[in-house]
């Protein structure tokens, strides 16, 4: 019987007879499983390749954040060199723990504006609009209400009718803040930015304090793994094995049709298949997701091919359409009696009063999760006749070659040509040093203001490699992961834009009340000739822009199009192969403006509703439900 927090052991969870398998305990893979194991009748198998870490202060202490990534608890990958950025490779942090990346994200919990999701429905993927998704949305959260006190000091603003009450993950303000964030709403408002008093109700247009993935009482990290799986590991038809590396899935041809009928993985070095008479679900995330499709033959025929693969479902959309938020980390030295979070990293004695303080209190530097957000359109501050210009050149390009113009881009452009008040670039500034590319100097103190443009036009793809060595290739093999940043018509406007929006992260640090804490921009440095002048941000750009780790769209919903233009349809199941879908983030046709993790949570509950709809329907004639 099931019932232990870390799962069975692999004899014991072979003699399970599972009616669905769920393919990565990860952000969304976690609650589809404890959705569908609500119903006794249905038995749930997980599995995972990392394992659970639910006493790691690493991932648990929200001060801790990022002290994960290129840890046990990561995957590792990175991309391919990047011409777009100069040749430069970056790393792909992905968890590999139970939970997921949502164990290494930085617990910011928001959401995107209506037109995103209305856009998902717009392409014919009907139930995926903004009213539809709601109640989902909503299924995933308890917000607790900050009190009176709180909300005039952090300006902690919220409308409690678009949260959820009885949900799973705990949605609260954070009890600590960093100095600058007393001034952000302050500054924001000079440069004609309003504070978004009901940021999560269809437009996070504005300034506001961020909410947090993290419990009230405990101040930990609450995420899929403590919040769906662990509540629930008592349940006899939960079943989670870890240290469960998948390697592919056992599709077999039932007449003319390719049917799922179970599943290859490692575990403990050794080789193991799982079979079922039901569904698999793949959660593996916008990396794996198309990489287990592929190694398994489902794919572009040329791909597969040449890393010897035979070719089961033909399909060129799989590992296509990646989008990813490009990020830039602009340094600025800040006042030296300002802790931060290299100060407790660099001093003992702090560390252990910061972690002492968090422990008796559930307070300090070790609860301050970045919090101080702002999110613009780009008529902000470029003209609109620049915009109308940007996107007419889209326009006059994919009239070159029509075949290239897909129903997406046409969307994205008409966000240009048409002036839409939506939240094409993200800020945050907070007190640390975010950048890789920048040392911070013994006895300085630094701030960052981070960029992280939402919607972009330059499209990547995800594949597994070519034959090596005269073996064909496997998922241990790692996927060649290629953005493109930057690149072709599309990535010229987002790195236009991108300067332009680096631009305006200059003037908000120049404004007071934030700049009084600011002592000078030290990346890129700002020089004494400079004074005067517009800084020209391009080459910087170029050079340090970095993944905002939020990668969606390699097994996109194909709408209207179908398998001409996706991997799955409005219900996730994916093309050509019976008895599969695929729950996560790379099922986003399009970008949202937002980091991604609450609208993963609601594609979870939102494919767990229709897979159990779909079981409904197939066992209501014998009874059972």
């Amino acid at each position: 019987m099931n019932g232990h927090p870390a799962g069975e052991n692999v004899e014991s969870f072979l003699k399970h007879k599972f009616t669905h398998i769920v393919v990565g305990g990860g952000t969304a893979g976690l609650v589809v499983a404890a959705r569908l194991s609500e119903n006794p009748n249905i038995t749930v198998g997980v599995l995972e390749a990392g394992v659970p870490a639910y006493d790691d202060p690493r991932i648990t202490v929200p001060g801790r954040f990022g002290e994960t990534l290129g840890s046990e608890y990561d995957w590792q990958f990175a991309t391919t060199p990047q011409p777009g950025l100069g040749g430069r490779s970056l790393p792909w942090p992905r968890g590999r723990v139970l939970g997921g990346t949502s164990a290494l994200n930085f617990m910011t919990w928001n959401r995107g504006c209506r037109e995103d999701y209305d856009a998902w429905e717009e392409l014919g993927n009907e139930g995926w609009g903004w009213d539809a998704l709601m109640p989902f949305f909503k299924k995933t959260e308890t917000f607790h209400e900050p009190d009176a006190e709180h909300q005039a000091l952090h300006k902690s603003i919220f409308d409690k009718d678009f949260h959820g009450t009885e949900g799973p993950l705990q949605s609260v303000y954070s009890a600590h803040y960093g100095a600058s964030h007393q001034h952000w709403h302050a500054t924001c408002h000079k440069l004609g930015i309003d504070t978004n008093s009901s940021h999560f109700s269809g437009s996070n247009v504005g300034c506001w304090t961020s909410l947090t993935g993290v419990t009230p009482d405990t101040r930990e990290r609450s995420y899929s793994a403590t919040a769906y799986y662990k509540p629930n590991a008592n349940r006899p038809n939960l079943v989670l094995l870890t240290d469960a590396f998948v390697k592919e899935l056992v599709l077999e041809k039932e007449g003319r049709e390719w049917v799922t009928k179970g599943v290859k993985f490692t575990h403990g070095g050794q080789e193991h298949v799982v079979r079922l008479d039901g569904e698999v679900i793949i959660s593996g995330g916008s990396v794996q997701s198309p990489q287990l499709l592929e190694v398994s033959g489902i794919g572009n025929p040329e791909i597969l091919k040449a890393a010897g693969i035979e070719t089961k479902v033909d399909n060129p959309n799989v590992g296509e359409h990646l989008q990813e938020h490009m990020m830039t980390a602009m340094i600025v030295e800040i006042d030296s009696s300002i802790v931060t979070p290299e100060d407790l990293r660099a001093d003992p004695a702090l560390a252990e009063a910061a972690d002492k303080e968090y422990a008796l209190k559930q307070t300090g530097p070790r609860t301050a999760i970045p919090s101080s957000v702002s999110y613009l359109p780009f008529s902000h501050f470029v003209p609109s006749k620049e915009l109308h210009a940007l996107g007419s050149h889209l326009l006059a390009e994919s009239k070159k070659d029509p075949a290239r113009s897909t129903p997406r881009d046409r969307i994205l452009v008409d966000r240009l040509l048409a002036d839409k008040n939506l939240g094409q670039i993200e800020y945050n500034f907070d007190v640390s040093n975010y950048s890789p590319y920048f040392k911070s100097l013994p006895g300085k103190k630094y701030a960052t203001m981070l960029q992280m443009l939402q919607y972009p036009f330059s499209k990547g793809s995800i594949h597994i490699p070519a034959i090596k060595d005269g073996k064909k290739t496997t998922m241990d093999d790692k996927p060649v992961i290629d953005p493109r940043y930057y690149s072709g018509p599309g990535g010229e406007i987002d790195f236009k834009l991108m300067v332009a929006s680096q631009e305006f992260a200059d003037k908000i640090c120049a404004m007071r009340p934030l700049a009084d804490i600011i002592v000078s921009r030290v990346y890129p440095p700002a020089s004494t000739q400079d004074k005067g002048t517009n800084f020209d941000f391009s080459d910087w750009v170029r050079e340090s822009t970095i993944t905002d780790w939020h990668p969606i769209g390699t097994c996109s919903m194909g709408g209207k199009e179908g398998i001409k233009g996706g991997v799955v349809d409005n219900r996730l199941r994916v093309y050509g192969v019976k008895g599969l879908r695929i729950a996560d983030a790379s099922i986003m046709p399009l970008h949202i403006a937002a980091h991604p993790q609450a609208t993963i949570y609601g594609i979870g509950e939102k494919a767990a509703s229709l897979i159990l709809e779909d079981w409904e329907k197939v066992h209501a004639s014998s009874g059972q439900s």
